[in-house]
């Protein structure tokens, strides 16, 4: 009950903090909107009085050139209507020639001119008044404007005019748009309310998820994920605990990956001890072995046949040798001499090692190699045992006449450019069942050798902090990735 209450708290102060901030926003964009409005509109009228008083100027130009005061009056006259409140006229000395009857019986307004003594054709004056009735004291509230009135063709000053507009149609106007801004500001408000509502339930419901998740990865099952897909701060909120929980599974994996590293290094070191032991105990008799059928094949008593059975101890001898060293290279930890290598050169390289074998197979070598590859810092001799040990992998998984494709690209990366090698052979394939343990180390489908091959390929590709694997999902054949770092081991 106690958890209920909580939460209706958080949402009502979720709400009430929201309404306020809307009213307040609501408000301040209102009264901005109101002030240009009205700033708006005065401008608005001061450009039709302004129009206003150089049209009445031009009709009175005349009278006020030869000083007709009568000819002025009767001119402004026929302009008087309702907007028009009154209009006065300045000789070039600012000293009042005619004007309204209306406007003559005040002084202050009709014996003063507002213009300065320099001007010119764009020069006007604008100010809003109120002006009291005498007799009724009602207020007028006007819009006084005076331009000034020019000689034709010449800048010297014959006189001004000022008149004085009604704003009372200005301020209806303004009333109306007032209105009309509450009537938004109050819709937009509800709108707003009913906004804060909604939000606040769609907000309670996805922290209810982050709560029920996050007791979930307290207790052990870090394969968490929140489908939030909104762009605000609870969607961020839910790729952040996404991310987390993926960085959680990430840690364990890595983790355990480095369990599996620590047990591999340690049955290394138990299988370096024990073949380092095998390898003193066989080596020494072989050795000996070796060097009596040496002795023996110098004997001119030998036949064919004898020789040809001494040839093929022989090559066991030396087929034991390698396997013997091979190893124990491997459970040795040995250092990378790196320098800058070309990659498809050393590839090359380890091709040619294999060409003849290739063609007296009939096996058809397809390459494809980006250009303006960069160099990479390897450890050539140990790159060039990678790709022949995956390469002759390919030459013995297919039959004769088969295909081996050779992929070279660059892979752009964050972490740091790579180096892409593909091999992909059409030949039959590594059992599902297999996928997982061919790199182990004396795994192998082959009669012959001992299953180093790939464990050493994907020992000296760690060492460049590179990988080596196999791609899956192939209807035929075998397809080898690996990836080397443009810079090196770090």
């Amino acid at each position: 009950m106690s958890k209920k209450k909580l939460h209706m708290s958080l949402q009502t102060k979720f709400m009430l903090s929201v309404i306020v901030l809307l009213s307040t926003l609501a408000a301040s964009i209102l009264f901005v909107i109101e002030k240009r409005e009205v700033k708006a509109i005065f401008e608005e009228q001061e450009e039709i009085g302004i129009i206003m008083a150089k049209n009445i100027a031009n009709l009175i130009y005349s009278p006020l050139m030869y000083y007709d005061e009568e000819g002025i009056e009767e001119s402004i006259e026929a302009e008087i209507d309702e907007k028009l409140i009154y209009v006065v006229v300045f000789d070039r000395y600012r000293t009042p020639q005619g004007g309204t009857r209306f406007i003559q019986d005040y002084e202050e307004t009709y014996n003063f001119s507002q213009l300065g003594e320099n001007v010119d054709e764009n020069s006007f004056f604008s100010e809003r008044k109120n002006l009291r009735i005498e007799n009724s004291g009602q207020i007028l509230r006007i819009l006084e404007i005076e331009v000034p009135i020019f000689y034709k063709d010449s800048k010297d000053r014959l006189g001004s005019l000022k008149i004085g507009l009604s704003l009372e149609e200005t301020r209806k106007e303004m009333r109306q748009t007032r209105l009309m801004l509450l009537l938004i500001g109050g819709v937009g408000l509800l709108i707003g309310v009913v906004g804060a509502i909604l939000l606040a339930q769609r907000i309670t419901g996805p922290l209810k998820k982050l709560v029920e998740a996050t007791v979930r990865i307290s207790k052990g099952k870090l394969a968490q994920r929140i489908d939030i897909t909104s762009q605000d701060e609870i969607g961020n909120l839910a790729k952040s605990f996404n991310k987390m929980s993926r960085q959680l599974l990430l840690t364990r994996k890595k983790m355990e990956e480095a369990n599996i590293k620590l047990i591999q290094a340690e049955k290394l070191a138990s299988i370096g001890r024990i073949s380092a032991g095998i390898a003193h105990e066989i080596r020494n008799p072989l050795t000996s072995v070796k060097l009596n059928i040496q002795k023996l094949m110098q004997s001119e008593n030998l036949n064919e046949i004898e020789k040809e059975h001494l040839d093929i101890s022989q090559e066991g001898i030396k087929h034991m040798e390698k396997s013997i060293k091979d190893l124990l290279d491997f459970t040795r930890a040995s250092e990378l001499n790196v320098d800058r290598f070309s990659v498809e050169q050393v590839l090359e390289e380890s091709i040619k090692t294999l060409a003849g074998s290739l063609e007296l197979k009939k096996i058809v070598l397809e390459k494809n190699y980006q250009n303006n590859l960069p160099q990479a810092l390897v450890d050539g001799d140990k790159l060039r045992q990678v790709f022949l040990n995956v390469l002759r992998n390919a030459y013995e998984a297919v039959e004769e006449g088969g295909k081996i494709t050779i992929s070279l690209s660059l892979l752009k990366d964050r972490l740091g450019d790579k180096i892409k090698v593909e091999i992909v052979d059409d030949g039959g394939g590594i059992p599902e069942k297999d996928r997982d343990i061919i790199f182990e180390l004396f795994y192998t489908t082959k009669t012959t050798g001992i299953g180093l091959g790939l464990a050493i390929a994907r020992k000296i590709i760690e060492q460049h902090n590179g990988s080596i694997r196999l791609e899956e999902n192939l209807t035929q054949g075998t397809s080898f990735e690996i990836l080397i770092p443009v810079e090196g081991p770090r």
